[in-house]
């Protein structure tokens, strides 16, 4: 690519002046960012902040107040393709009758093509996807019949199946054992290697700068975003939490970059020249 296209290239996510409401009552107010490509993003904030409207209104499953949403470039509709979502677990019924394989499987099918057979090179990819997050062998199992830790990691393998280039992650984190944990961090390491971009809602702080290249700081408006080590500071965060942060008489030693080592498995830093910001 000529340096005049880099230049020109556009963000892989944008968001301008996006408010949204429910029940007239606003959860977003003014939201305004863009990300560019090849980073893993934590999109943060206290209970009730609007980071999973936010993720919503990205994804079109609900219509915004005002402003609006682009992805690489365009609208939704035009790369549907390249954007894979992995909503909240407990948003899914886990007790229809579907198995391991057949939820996966669901990532190679497109709208154009729903009534198509599968290829062998479907097949394969569902294989691997499998294989990446430790469910192969569970491959003919029943979800309902899997922990909570291993239904997470189906629908990730579901989301890498599809072989997104922007892949949107609602708290994938919450109430996995520290076995997902690490497989989901390994995943999600080399999907930005690979040059992919992720997006994560997520509530933790603590883990927060340990997981993220750069955050989306939210408390209804738009406190902050950029590099982790702009976002996450003792000023943003109390303002952003204020009297709910009640980690704050800590915070300078949750803010320290020190104590947030890199994890032994499964997670490596980004120590690229990317800019890992947004």
């Amino acid at each position: 690519m000529s340096t005049e296209g880099q230049l020109h290239r556009a963000p892989v996510l944008e968001v301008h002046n996006l408010s949204a409401s429910y029940n007239r009552k606003p959860v977003l107010w003014d939201i305004d960012f863009r990300l560019e490509g090849g980073q893993i993003a934590g999109i943060v904030g206290p209970n009730g902040s609007g980071k999973t409207t936010l993720l919503r209104n990205i994804m079109g499953l609900m219509e915004a107040d005002s402003g609006y949403v682009k992805l690489f470039g365009g609208d939704l509709k035009d790369v549907r393709e390249k954007v894979s979502y992995v909503p909240q677990r407990e948003s899914v019924d886990w007790d229809f009758p579907v198995s391991v394989r057949e939820v996966v499987e669901m990532g190679r099918f497109r709208s154009r093509n729903l009534m198509r057979r599968l290829k062998a090179q479907d097949q394969d990819l569902v294989d691997q996807a499998l294989e990446k997050v430790g469910m192969l062998e569970y491959a003919q199992r029943q979800i309902s019949q899997l922990s909570g830790g291993q239904q997470q990691r189906v629908f990730l393998a579901r989301a890498l199946a599809q072989n997104a280039d922007l892949y949107l992650m609602d708290e994938p984190f919450v109430g996995v054992d520290a076995a997902t944990e690490d497989a989901i961090l390994g995943v999600l390491s080399a999907l930005r290697n690979q040059g992919k971009t992720v997006v994560i809602v997520h509530h933790d702080l603590q883990t927060a700068y340990q997981y993220f290249d750069s955050m989306i700081l939210l408390n209804t408006r738009l406190v902050a975003y950029g590099p982790k080590e702009k976002v996450f500071t003792k000023e943003t965060l109390q303002e952003a939490y204020g009297g709910r942060l009640t980690v704050l008489s800590k915070l300078s030693e949750v803010i320290a970059q020190s104590e947030f080592p890199v994890r032994e498995r499964g997670f490596k830093e980004n120590t690229g020249s990317g800019d890992g910001g947004a």
